[in-house]
């Protein structure tokens, strides 16, 4: 049994010379995940382009299609953070269909990764901050559509608010979405998850840790859910450029060991998704992304 990975060279998008976004990341996980022989090239599997029926499960038809034809207004262009192409477009769509085969695949296996997505900024019909579609609500609702889930949880980790997750989901029982993030960072108008807890900046690891432990202790006596997405942005490090927290890797490492001990005691299914990381060296964003494998790997036994 292989740790099911989902990558595409797609990933991997061209962006002009100096853009902010670490693109390069994509390319790096994969390689230094068989580098240190974490996996082997037999995790890997290859999505296909997701549809429009499925897209819209969690996405306006509107805003749906004015993606796929590239005739998304300037204004909304801009808000996403990226020059807006056809090339771009199928990336997300590769993205959209590797977490939804990652999540058939921790149906069966326990967990499932995708080297891309995390999202969470795309709204029903919204994309931002770097975001056009929302994979992870995507792939819930597919599930939900599917009968392959009843009640899904989201916990989203990112640094930054996942309010695209909590705008498509807003009032929806069979999702319960929580957000622990930077109470003073992006997105400043801030959606409403089922429990969102807002951080102070500069945080450590112990007290990063102990507000975790509270939260998901808290959730998993008020939800039950069958299935768990897991948004694992590394841009809680003290090495972000974005973040404003001050955890270290190995404060960053506990907190997903956490998550996936939490999600192995109960017998949940779990599909991680990348999400942020904007340190200012590349092998600092790659190896706490790294480490979220080695977690999976160690906690469940592959």
């Amino acid at each position: 049994m292989v740790l099911p990975i989902a990558y595409h060279p797609a990933y991997v998008h061209p962006l002009r010379t100096g853009h902010r976004f670490p693109m390069v990341k994509y390319e790096l996980i994969p390689a230094q995940l068989r580098y240190e022989g974490i996996v082997s090239a037999d995790s890997f599997f290859q999505p296909n382009l997701a549809e429009t029926p499925t897209i819209t499960l969690a996405h306006d038809r509107q805003y749906v299609d004015k993606l796929m034809d590239c005739s998304l207004d300037a204004k909304m262009v801009r808000r996403i953070g990226f020059p807006l192409s056809q090339s771009l477009v199928d990336r997300e769509r590769y993205i959209l269909d590797g977490t939804i085969q990652a999540s058939l695949y921790a149906l069966e296996q326990g967990v499932a990764f995708n080297v891309a997505g995390g999202t969470h900024h795309a709204g029903r019909d919204f994309g931002e901050g770097f975001c056009l579609f929302n994979d992870q609500a995507v792939a819930a609702a597919y599930l939900l559509d599917k009968g392959f889930a009843a009640k899904i949880l989201i916990i989203d980790l990112d640094v930054h608010q996942g309010n695209g997750t909590a705008h498509i989901f807003e009032g929806n029982p069979q999702v319960f979405t929580f957000s622990m993030h930077g109470d003073k960072n992006f997105p400043f108008i801030k959606e409403c998850s089922d429990l969102d807890i807002p951080l102070p900046d500069g945080m450590e690891d112990e007290a990063y840790l102990a507000v975790l432990k509270r939260n998901l202790d808290k959730i998993f006596t008020i939800f039950d859910p069958d299935f768990v997405f897991y948004q694992a942005g590394v841009d809680i490090l003290a090495t972000d450029k974005l973040g404003k927290l001050k955890l270290t890797a190995a404060g960053c490492q506990r907190r997903d060991q956490m998550v996936l001990d939490k999600c192995q005691q109960k017998r949940l299914p779990i599909q991680i998704s990348m999400g942020g990381g904007y340190s200012e060296h590349i092998k600092d964003i790659v190896n706490a992304h790294v480490n979220t494998y080695k977690a999976a790997v160690d906690i469940f036994g592959f």
